[in-house]
């Protein structure tokens, strides 16, 4: 077999290939291949727990959103106050949930990078909520971050920061 090399792929000189040179490059394209399918395999992890997250927010199932949380979660909600803890965001939820029984926040990932360094994850993306109050129905949003650690082979969030960018409707 003759193999055209160019700085590891193809060059102006031809070579005779031996079976572990072959070999050497079928075990690295497997290598990548196995790579590609691992990140996407993790993208499709922390998609896949954004949405239950959705869902438990949706139930207004605080057990169930704290679950998505790592312990030493921390979060800026879109007013610009900072929740420093699980426990303080779930007692944050459960008081809202309380105070706005028909409250629903979807958040929808634009974007997920994963770290190529560290079992870390970072998600962009848009986020709206609605609720009413006394005083009529209100709707909102904006754009979120948020930083994922991926822990004894579960992906959670540590970290979110959410701005709040428009609001329509009562209490505005």
């Amino acid at each position: 077999m003759k193999l055209r090399i160019f700085w590891g792929t193809c060059m102006n000189r031809t070579e005779d290939t031996s079976r572990s040179t072959r070999s050497f490059f079928t075990l690295f394209v497997l290598a990548l291949g196995g790579a590609t399918v691992w990140a996407a395999d993790d993208v499709e992890a922390i998609t896949a727990t954004r949405m239950e997250s959705n869902a438990a927010i949706a139930r207004h199932d605080v057990d169930a959103l704290q679950s998505f949380l790592d312990e030493d979660f921390v979060i800026t909600i879109s007013t610009g106050a900072i929740e420093r803890s699980r426990d303080e965001h779930g007692r944050s939820f459960a008081s809202h949930f309380e105070q706005y029984p028909d409250v629903v926040y979807i958040r929808t990932p634009s974007e997920i990078i994963l770290s190529k360094a560290y079992p870390l994850a970072i998600e962009h993306g848009t986020w709206v909520g609605s609720r009413t109050s006394e005083n009529g129905k209100l709707e909102n949003g904006g754009q979120y971050t948020a930083a994922w650690r991926k822990t004894d082979g579960v992906w959670r969030i540590y970290s979110e920061l959410f701005v709040g960018l428009f609001c329509r409707g009562a209490d505005c």
